[in-house]
């Protein structure tokens, strides 16, 4: 009777809910080496109309005939090309936008990006901000965007950086490095052909690389981890374990570095990065580094946080020969250090995920200006 009695009780007890994350994935993806042949067949239903054009944002290094030739361009489609010597900015979206707005009259059928971190993270902030009010600095933050971004294809011509999964845009505003992050910035198709990774100098293909391996290192040792970022994450750390560690074929290689960007990407999904990430945008901001190199001239110097993480770095950088710009932070004044520090600082999530929810405590500004005088 007793034992009937609590079943009654449990039955009848209401049900703790939990609050999931509820994160768009990318719905559509062609992997192969040669795939990116069907570009056009791809972007054909998808045509609007005549004269809503198809925006082609291009990393200027494929600026040439013989890659023009591949586009399946029609009608009155556009192709600009664009450097990506330096980090994406706020500014450059909204001249994009305003550029596009006022040459055509009809809103496009889409955008599609084509280069690295930098083309994949422009295609996604002017794909939202052609169907949002306002400037790009409006959005930076989480969820702000309050409509869905026009119809918009990601094809990475290097691996690592995970943008091409991604629900974020990272960009540099007036005052802050930080993404757009919201439902509406992932992908509506990614295009991964690993055959574009071909030309990819030694030293980005590396620091680029190890962006990836970061993503991992920092989600997997995370107080925000949980399966769903942990079997993601321990398949990237798997895949570039074997690209940077091992002697790959030179195919194989580009395959499984295309796969663990992808992996990488989707490992933060759910979870987060860290402090090598919160460090790299404060030098990002102030110095103009480059995302990938900033990571690896931060994540040198986090042994206490990443000890395994930054061992296994260093005997990749060994056998690539890698050897990192010293003396970066050397002269820089004080009010240099403050304008990094509170940039890093104000990316709380990461540091949450790195330290715990205490991390005020753990990393004071003093502390962090420390690790930056180190680089």
């Amino acid at each position: 009777m007793k034992t009937e009695n609590n079943l009654k009780k449990q039955q009848t007890s209401p049900t703790r809910k939990t609050m999931y994350k509820n994160f768009p994935m990318v719905p559509k993806v062609i992997f192969g080496s040669g795939s990116f042949s069907q570009l056009g067949d791809v972007l054909l239903p998808m045509r609007k109309s005549s004269e809503a054009p198809f925006i082609f944002l291009v990393d200027d290094f494929f600026e040439n005939g013989e890659f023009l030739s591949t586009l399946p361009l029609m009608f009155n489609d556009e192709v600009i090309f664009i450097s990506a010597d330096e980090e994406p900015k706020t500014a450059q979206v909204d001249a994009l936008v305003l550029q596009i707005r006022q040459k055509y009259d009809e809103i496009p059928s889409g955008i599609i990006g084509i280069g690295g971190g930098t083309l994949l993270d422009l295609a996604k902030a002017v794909s939202i901000l052609l169907n949002n009010k306002g400037l790009a600095k409006d959005y930076q933050g989480w969820d702000l965007v309050n409509h869905p971004a026009l119809y918009h294809v990601g094809i990475p011509t290097i691996s690592g950086t995970g943008a091409e999964v991604s629900r974020t845009t990272v960009l540099l505003g007036p005052e802050k490095k930080l993404g757009i992050n919201s439902d509406f910035t992932t992908f509506d198709q990614v295009l991964l052909d690993p055959d574009f990774t071909k030309t990819v100098p030694k030293e980005q293909w590396f620091y680029t690389g190890m962006d990836c391996f970061i993503h991992c290192v920092e989600s997997l040792t995370g107080t925000y981890l949980n399966a769903f970022s942990q079997s993601y994450g321990e398949k990237a750390m798997e895949l570039c374990m074997e690209v940077y560690l091992n002697d790959l074929a030179p195919e194989e290689s580009r395959d499984k570095l295309m796969m663990a960007s992808w992996h990488g990407g989707m490992s933060i999904a759910y979870s987060q990065v860290g402090v090598a990430h919160a460090m790299s945008y404060g030098l990002s901001y102030l110095l103009g580094i480059r995302h990938g190199i900033g990571n690896c001239l931060v994540f040198q110097h986090l042994e206490e946080f990443y000890p395994e993480g930054v061992r296994l770095f260093n005997k990749m950088m060994d056998k690539h020969n890698i050897v990192l710009p010293k003396g970066i932070c050397a002269d820089l004044s004080q009010k240099d250090f403050d304008v990094m520090v509170n940039v890093s600082m104000g990316l709380e999530p990461l540091w949450e995920n790195a330290l715990g929810k205490d991390w005020k405590k753990i990393m004071t500004p003093e502390r962090l200006q420390a690790l930056y005088q180190k680089i």
